[in-house]
């Protein structure tokens, strides 16, 4: 029993993590149909945005998260005002939106790199000590962690699913010229997007970087396996992403106990190749049929 607990406390905890990573990169995607390279660096900027208000300005914890979300919108903002918008119309959006993000990513950690130098800091934004849950001692941050993602993921679904502005994104990722049709604002809307994924992306940094350090180079990571689980889930499905998150994030904890850690994400990766053999189109995603 004591190992089912500390296997299922440890997968949530990742898979809280990876939800918001996973969430905000497949509404971008689901929206504006480009994969954004540049998603783990607004995490990693969140983070150091954090790090800088609570460690060096001294603001309480709550203020911190609430600067990594700012910091992470402002960049979300930003690339679609600067990089984006200018290259929606273009023939080859989807190629070339990769590239450019690929390269701003690149920008981006150089900036953070001369910043705040190449060293490792932890990160001040966390809480400390431990509950007991029967014989297994649970850190204090890891329950807060999942209290917080399924805070911010309940108020997604809730913007998506009962406010006309997430009517606007459903309806914007459906289809945009029917969309625009009907007088949606879809410039409006993507430059929205763009911002909630950059704050859930913000906060998402602060957690993985409370469980580990913070560097330049920390976003890499948490974006592969944001993309493997929007792979799995279907790419552009937001719920989706969300629930395999978390199922990913429970078999990469028991993977790693049983096998090792450091077969974690390897098996998650051979999961990937199954489920494109498979389901193509994602566990939770449908096939489009097109009319010739």
């Amino acid at each position: 029993m004591d190992i089912v607990i500390q296997i299922v406390v440890t997968g949530t905890t990742l898979g809280a993590m990876y939800a918001l990573a996973a969430v905000g990169l497949s509404l971008i995607f689901g929206t504006l149909g480009m994969f954004n390279m540049a998603h783990g660096l607004f995490m990693t900027i969140g983070a150091y945005a954090a790090y800088a208000a609570a460690g060096q300005l001294g603001l309480p914890l709550v203020a911190a998260v609430v600067a990594a979300m700012a910091a992470g919108a402002a960049m979300g903002v930003a690339t679609h005002l600067a990089m984006v918008r200018f290259m929606l119309r273009s023939k080859a959006f989807e190629t070339n939106v990769i590239v450019a993000t690929a390269g701003l990513a690149i920008l981006l950690q150089d900036f953070v790199l001369k910043l705040f130098g190449g060293y490792p800091y932890p990160q001040p934004v966390r809480v400390e000590g431990v509950v007991r849950l029967f014989d297994v001692a649970v850190a204090r941050q890891s329950l807060v962690i999942v209290a917080v993602a399924l805070v911010l993921i309940g108020a997604v679904a809730w913007l998506l699913l009962k406010t006309r502005f997430g009517m606007a994104i459903r309806a914007t990722a459906i289809n945009r010229e029917a969309a625009q049709l009907m007088g949606v604002r879809t410039n409006s809307v993507y430059l929205q997007v763009m911002a909630l994924a950059g704050a859930l992306a913000g906060v998402a940094g602060v957690m993985i970087s409370s469980l580990s350090t913070l560097s330049p180079s920390m976003g890499g990571d948490p974006l592969l396996k944001a993309f493997v689980i929007c792979v799995v889930a279907g790419l552009g499905n937001a719920w989706g992403a969300g629930v395999a998150a978390f199922a990913l994030g429970l078999l990469e904890a028991a993977i790693q106990y049983y096998v090792g850690v450091r077969f974690g994400f390897p098996v998650m990766l051979l999961l990937v190749i199954a489920i494109l053999i498979w389901r193509p189109q994602g566990l939770f995603g449908t096939e489009k049929v097109v009319r010739l």
